[in-house]
Formats: structure tokens, C-alpha cells, sequence
């Protein structure tokens, strides 16, 4: 870890606490579907594969027909929302900021649509720190698929194994399987369960332990 140089972090889970604005913003979309609330962890156990994802795990017994509609709602209530409660999970910002100071070359690859991931960014004041920024819908395929990954080694020209994959769940530690890029996991967020089956190369508990690992 310390020879890493790129270094490519998720955001739901990862970088951003914003548990209570998907799952506001999915309960919105079923209210207007004539149905009731979701809980909390049981809308976090959707999030991780894109929004049409989330929309079809939340409304298991719509018709295509429906998800579309629904998913139009859901995109517009969370653009609205999407900064209403969410926040950065502690120690982010100082992270952040030491591997953007040392040199580090720092990305996102999220699932979640590309325009909302850097609204969030930058209402948070975390944009400048990213030199990419790659949604769900950047690419053809999503995470664990390594397109996204690839894209950015390439970009960057660094080696793969001095490249970093830094995320909540199976999802991401199996995008930088598939790239043969560096995993790192972190024990908060929305899936940390899901890390059990698919181990990291290294598991954090503070983002303050991955900077202050590279950066030392």
C-alpha cells in the first residue's frame, strides 16, 4: 500500500454517509407507488448496483412498465434531496486531504449517476480533490465489472498494483479483482457484511489509516 499512487475510492458507504436521502427518497418513490415505507437498513442492503437497481429491489413486484415510471420519480425526489441529510463519515475530509497534499492521484468509481456524484462532491467541497469522477453511467458495464477501473489506470498511466480500490462491499473488492488492482475495505458503511465472503487486501476502520499508510 505504501507504493500506491492512484488511488480510486466508492462513494455511498465509502466517503459519504447518505443512508437517510436513498432511503427518503426510495420511501417517496413508493408512497407515490400507493405503498409503504422500507427501512432504513433494508433500503441500504438495495444500494450498491445503480439506481435502476435499487428502484427494482425496492419495487420487487412492478412491471417494467412501472420501474421506468418509477424510477423517473426517484431520480427527480433525489436530485432534489440528495443533500438534505448526507454527510461525510468522519475522518473523510482530513484523509482526503492529506493524500491530495502528498501527491496522490485520487478518483471515484460509483455506480450512482455520474451528474448526482458530482453534485454531491461538490456541495460537500470534496471535487477539487478528484481528478475523475465516474458514475454508473460513464461506462457500458458497471462495478465489479473493471471497465471504470481500467479506465482510470490507463488515464493515469500507473501500474495496476500501484492503484488502490477503496469501497464498502464485495462490489468494489471484486472490481479490483477483476482489474488486478490493490483492495482496500472499509468496516462502516452500507454492505461492510458483504466483505466477509469476499476479503480485502487490507480492512480499515478510519480513511485516516489508508492516508497516513500511503502518505507515510
Amino acid at each position: 500500500m505504501k507504493s500506491a499512487e492512484l488511488l480510486i475510492f466508492d462513494l455511498d458507504g465509502t466517503l459519504i454517509d447518505s443512508k437517510t436521502d436513498l432511503a427518503n427518497s426510495v420511501n417517496a418513490t413508493r408512497a407515490w407507488m400507493g405503498l409503504g415505507p422500507l427501512p432504513l437498513e433494508q433500503v441500504s442492503s438495495y444500494v450498491g448496483n445503480g439506481a435502476p437497481m435499487l428502484v427494482k429491489r425496492a419495487l420487487p413486484d412492478a412491471t417494467q412498465a412501472q420501474l421506468d415510471e418509477a424510477l423517473k420519480y426517484f431520480l427527480e425526489y433525489y436530485r432534489e434531496h440528495m443533500l438534505d441529510d448526507t454527510t461525510l463519515y468522519p475522518g473523510v475530509r482530513e484523509a482526503l486531504d492529506q493524500m491530495h497534499d502528498a501527491g496522490k492521484s485520487l478518483a471515484i468509481l460509483t455506480n450512482k449517476p455520474v451528474r448526482f456524484s458530482v453534485t454531491l462532491l461538490e456541495g460537500l467541497g470534496l471535487d477539487l480533490h478528484f481528478f475523475r469522477i465516474y458514475g454508473g453511467n460513464s461506462f457500458v458495464e458497471k462495478k465489479p465489472h473493471p471497465v471504470g477501473l481500467n479506465a482510470l489506470v490507463q488515464e493515469r498511466g500507473v501500474a495496476p498494483r500501484k492503484t488502490v480500490m477503496v469501497g464498502d462491499s464485495s462490489i468494489d473488492i471484486l472490481t479490483a479483482r477483476n482489474a488486478g488492482t490493490l483492495s482496500v475495505g472499509v468496516s462502516w458503511g452500507f454492505q461492510p457484511y458483504t466483505l466477509k465472503e469476499v476479503p480485502p487486501d487490507l480492512l480499515i476502520d478510519d480513511l485516516r489509516e489508508l492516508s497516513n499508510l500511503v502518505c507515510g
